[in-house]
């Protein structure tokens, strides 16, 4: 036992966590070995060889560039939408008292509970008997109806850890509405906001089943990952675009956990 009271893991454990963590990461680590592999038509153990010339194929191919922009500009138009939206809804939830209230919190989060093939089935056939073609903005519509709950239930929590009393105490010092949001309000849930937002951004850049009944004719990058493995020209280069989306994945799920692993120390919190 430590000298503050913690006590060591057992033995089993700690290895029953490391398999886990191998289990989960070893596919992954091997995404990394085959984007620089000299073999181009299988996956083959050990590889014969290795290079970085995949590299440079890759940053030669317009098409991984279109599908790339085109997965950075869904994920950002969808995550300002959704801190937006969940922002608001998350304020009405936590702060006020109406009837129906639990309803709305329950149809807010539903979309993320669904499978995702349902939600893709729904809009494919909203859009299709609205008259709406497939664009860019046919898929931030479906990918913002997931990323809005990330948002909701990040700003929820802390909405509810906030306490109330410092918001009628801006009000009683003469603050309007516009000033309390900005200078107790925003400060409080802003770590939730931006932690809300980036695991948004991470989980639009990634989308998979929705994209593919909302895109049309269009690929995003996973999309056009997924195309590559049917009809494979030059598997590393499939393999170094799924090395970047791990990166542009994994960076902002990871400041997410930063921003929040300390938010129930908020101001007033328990007041």
């Amino acid at each position: 036992m430590h000298s503050d009271g913690r006590t060591h893991a057992p033995l089993g454990l700690k290895i029953a966590a490391g398999a886990g963590l191998l289990f989960m990461h070893l596919p992954i680590a091997l995404i990394f070995v085959y984007a620089f592999t000299t073999e181009d038509k299988s996956y083959q153990w050990p590889p014969p060889g290795f290079t970085i010339k995949w590299l440079a194929v890759t940053w030669n191919r317009p098409d991984v560039w279109q599908a790339l922009v085109l997965s950075l500009k869904t994920a950002s138009i969808s995550t300002l939408i959704a801190m937006v939206l969940g922002t608001f809804c998350a304020a009405a939830v936590s702060r006020s008292k109406f009837f129906g209230r639990e309803t709305i919190s329950l149809l807010v989060i539903l979309p993320i509970a669904l499978p995702g093939i349902i939600t893709g089935i729904a809009l494919r056939s909203a859009f299709s008997l609205a008259d709406i073609p497939f664009s860019i903005w046919t898929i931030i519509l479906g990918h913002a109806t997931f990323c809005v709950v990330v948002v909701y239930n990040n700003a929820v929590a802390r909405f509810r850890r906030t306490s109330g009393s410092l918001v009628e105490a801006s009000m009683d010092l003469g603050a309007n509405s516009f000033q309390t949001f900005r200078h107790v309000i925003l400060p409080n849930i802003g770590t939730a906001l931006l932690a809300g937002g980036m695991l948004a951004f991470a989980l639009s850049f990634d989308e998979v089943i929705v994209t593919t009944f909302t895109a049309g004719q269009q690929s995003t990058l996973p999309i056009w990952m997924l195309e590559e493995l049917v009809r494979p020209r030059q598997r590393p280069v499939t393999n170094v675009v799924a090395m970047v989306v791990v990166l542009v994945t994994v960076f902002p799920i990871l400041a997410a956990y930063y921003l929040t692993r300390d938010g129930d120390q908020v101001a007033g919190s328990g007041k």
